[in-house]
């Protein structure tokens, strides 16, 4: 298993970044990085400051779209279909 201090900042920026997402279960962070749930907890902990932990835990707990057992049928993408594409780290125009 792979600690945080072996990833990349672009690696942990992408760790962060799927964490917060709402429709990207942390199944997707376990089959792309390799850690489980309580890892990535840990990870935002020491990543994030304190208050922006307590904020996305509190969004995070209880929320079904984050884990693939308790998710209905009805949620079948990782990303709102209102979200824009996102190439080289830029939001695409229009």
């Amino acid at each position: 298993m792979k600690k945080e201090l072996d990833f990349t900042d672009r690696e942990l920026d992408r760790i962060i970044e799927m964490a917060w997402e709402d429709r990207t279960p942390f199944d997707a962070i376990l089959d792309q990085f390799k850690i489980k749930e309580q890892e990535v907890i840990r990870i935002m902990r020491l990543e994030l400051k304190p208050t922006s932990f307590r904020l996305w835990r509190a969004r995070v707990q209880g929320r079904k779209t984050k884990h693939l057992k308790s998710r209905g049928m009805e949620v079948n993408r990782f990303r709102c279909s209102r979200q824009r594409g996102i190439s080289n780290n830029k939001v695409s125009k229009r």
